[in-house]
C-alpha cells in the first residue's frame, strides 16, 4: 500500500503542474528554485512599476511642452505688438493703448496657462515645484526631472507696457528663456525613452529567467504523468494478484486441515 501511496503523490503531482503550467508549485517542488524565481518575479515587478513611473513623467513632461508652446505663441504676438509699437512716425498714443490693450490679455493668458498646466493636479510651470524624483527601475534607483518656471514673474515680463518705456529685448529674453525650457523637456524626454527602452530589455531578460526556473516542460511533464499511471495500475494490479494468493493459500491450508 505505500507502494501506492507514493505513486499517487507523484502523480497528483504531476496533475497540479500541468493544471497550474508551472514547475514548482510549492517549495517542496524546489526551495532554491522558487526562492530564485521569487526573486526574479519582484525585479519583474520593479521593472513595471518603473515603467509606468516614467511613461507618467513622459505623459507629464508632454503637457509641460505643449503649455510652453502655447506660450511662446502669446510672447511672439507680443513682440509683433512690440514692434508695431516701437513706430514713433506713424503710431499714435491712442494706438499704442489699443496695442497695450491686446498685450494685457496675451500676458493673462501666459499667467494662466503657467499657473493651470499641471499633471494630475501636480503643478508643472507655476514655479512652486519644479523638481520631481521618478523611481525608475527595480533596484530602486531614481531619475530627477526638471519643470520650468513659466511665470510672468520668472519670464521677466510682469506689467510689461507698450504705453511706457519698454524694450523688445525683454521680450525677445523671455522667449529665449521658453525655447531654453521646451529644449530641457525634449532632451529629458529622450532621456525617458531610452530608460523605458532599458526596462523593457531587463523586464523581459528576467521574465525568461523566471520562467526557465519555475515553468512547466509540458512534454517531460506529459512523459512523467504517464509513466506514474502506468506505475499506478502495475502496482494496483500487483497487489490485487498478491491478495489473491494469500486468499487461495489460506483456502488451501483449509482444504488441508479438513
Amino acid at each position: 500500500m505505500s507502494s501506492i501511496s507514493g505513486i499517487s503523490g507523484s502523480l497528483a503531482n504531476s496533475y497540479l503542474s500541468l493544471s497550474s503550467g508551472k514547475r514548482i508549485n510549492k517549495a517542496a517542488d524546489d526551495a532554491a528554485g522558487l526562492a530564485i524565481a521569487e526573486k526574479q518575479k519582484s525585479q519583474v515587478s520593479g521593472y513595471k512599476a518603473g515603467t509606468n513611473n516614467m511613461v507618467s513623467a513622459k505623459s507629464a513632461l508632454n503637457i509641460a511642452d505643449g503649455a510652453l508652446g502655447s506660450i511662446n505663441d502669446y510672447l511672439q504676438r507680443i513682440r509683433e505688438l512690440a514692434v508695431s509699437a516701437s513706430n514713433t512716425a506713424t503710431v499714435t498714443n491712442s494706438d499704442r493703448a489699443a496695442m497695450q490693450s491686446e498685450v494685457s490679455q496675451l500676458l493673462q493668458g501666459i499667467g494662466d496657462v503657467a499657473k493651470n498646466a499641471n499633471y494630475n493636479t501636480l503643478p508643472l510651470l507655476d514655479g512652486s515645484k519644479n523638481d520631481y524624483e521618478i523611481a525608475t527601475d527595480a533596484n530602486g534607483s531614481s531619475r530627477t526631472v526638471n519643470m520650468a518656471d513659466a511665470t510672468l514673474d520668472a519670464l521677466g515680463i510682469k506689467g510689461f507696457d507698450l504705453t511706457k518705456n519698454f524694450s523688445i529685448k525683454t521680450i525677445d529674453k523671455a522667449i529665449s528663456m521658453v525655447n531654453d525650457s521646451r529644449s530641457g523637456i525634449g532632451a529629458q524626454t529622450n532621456a525617458l525613452e531610452y530608460a523605458l527602452n532599458y526596462n523593457s530589455s531587463a523586464s523581459y531578460f528576467a521574465t525568461s529567467a523566471q520562467s526557465k526556473i519555475e515553468d512547466l516542460d509540458y512534454p517531460q511533464a506529459i512523459e512523467e504523468k504517464k509513466k506514474q499511471e502506468a506505475l499506478m495500475q502495475y502496482s494496483i494490479f500487483m497487489q490485487k494478484k498478491k491478495s489473491e494468493e494469500e486468499k487461495n493459500s489460506v483456502n488451501k491450508m483449509f482444504d488441508m486441515l479438513a
